[in-house]
């Protein structure tokens, strides 16, 4: 009669054990300090796990009216702090939820309460990570440092412009222009239409200025911008900039490597180029009689341009605006 009230027990003990043990993940998968803490969060808003961004978004919506600070009167003194706690538990709920890729991450630390440390770091490495796409950010600055440099090589186009004005060379070739297509005629009205000579003279000055701009072709670091200069352009264009040096180099190296072809007037100057250190548009701005100075001393030649001295320092001594005029 014994065994049966000491089956049952073991019976009894066993049940309870499991239940225990059952018990133990949703336990431990509570972290502190993770999320919502030892509160699950769904119990927080009181929603189940399957409910929906719209029936979350509706619980704390809810409960936010009922425990803000501005709108919760408690009865007791010391209730105030728990009714803030409370809040701050809410929110902290809500903003674990309403996010996809968060709930993802808390509800597989639910469902996996074991992985400790890889919770922690996918919670840590979300709060942490910026909240903007960093792609976004260096786009953004791309496209600053591509407008600071447009507007920088505007303002310096702008000055040499002012200063060619001066010039009394093309000056006076701009107003022998002007006469010829009649773009000073219409400062002759009379009657009615006539117009004082501030307005005649500032009418002129800017005739003058329009066919300088049109006439003379300013190079180097004063040259007239380009949208295609600008690193936002360049760095889209890079693809095709490289192609095609590696195009150029190819063919160089068969015409005059292989091949063994003579130097062209072209490739020479790309040789003393290359040997000065100069860019194409410090080079373009060099005069055409220094050029051929170099192409008479054969300064392509590397021992050549070595033995004969830096003549960089002729470039130094250039004008500081040089143009090829068309006037």
């Amino acid at each position: 009669m014994d065994a049966f009230p000491e089956r049952s027990r073991g019976l009894w003990r066993l049940t309870v054990l499991l239940l225990s043990v059952s018990s133990l993940p949703a336990v431990t998968a509570l972290l502190e300090g993770l999320y919502c803490g030892t509160e699950v969060c769904y119990d927080v808003l009181g929603v189940s796990r399957e409910a929906s961004k719209a029936e979350i978004a509706r619980a704390y919506r809810q409960l936010a009216r009922r425990y803000h600070p501005d709108r919760y009167r408690p009865e007791e003194p010391e209730d105030e702090e728990n009714s803030h706690t409370k809040f701050l538990l809410i929110a902290t709920a809500y903003e674990t939820l309403k996010d996809e890729d968060s709930r993802r991450d808390y509800d597989y630390m639910l469902d996996h309460p074991e992985e400790y440390y890889q919770h922690y770091y996918a919670y840590y490495r979300r709060r942490l990570a910026p909240k903007v796409d960093v792609r976004i950010v260096i786009l953004v600055a791309i496209c600053a440092i591509s407008a600071i440099q447009y507007v920088s090589w505007c303002s310096s186009y702008n000055k040499a412009i002012n200063y060619l004005v001066t010039v009394p060379k093309y000056r006076i070739q701009a107003m022998e222009i002007a006469k010829q297509q009649g773009m000073l005629s219409r400062t002759k009205e009379k009657g009615k239409n006539r117009r004082s000579k501030e307005e005649i003279r500032e009418q002129e000055e800017e005739v003058i200025r329009d066919i300088i701009k049109n006439k003379i072709d300013i190079k180097g670091g004063y040259q007239k911008p380009s949208l295609s200069d600008i690193l936002l352009c360049q760095m889209a264009l890079f693809p095709f900039y490289l192609s095609r040096y590696v195009a150029w180099y190819a063919r160089w190296v068969y015409r005059f490597t292989v091949c063994r072809e003579e130097y062209g007037e072209e490739e020479k100057l790309y040789l003393i180029r290359r040997n000065m250190k100069l860019s194409q548009a410090q080079f373009d701005s060099l005069e055409e009689n220094t050029k051929q100075t170099f192409l008479e001393k054969q300064l392509w030649v590397r021992e050549n341009y070595e033995v004969q001295g830096p003549f960089k320092k002729l470039w130094a001594n250039q004008r500081p605006l040089p143009v090829s005029a068309g006037l």
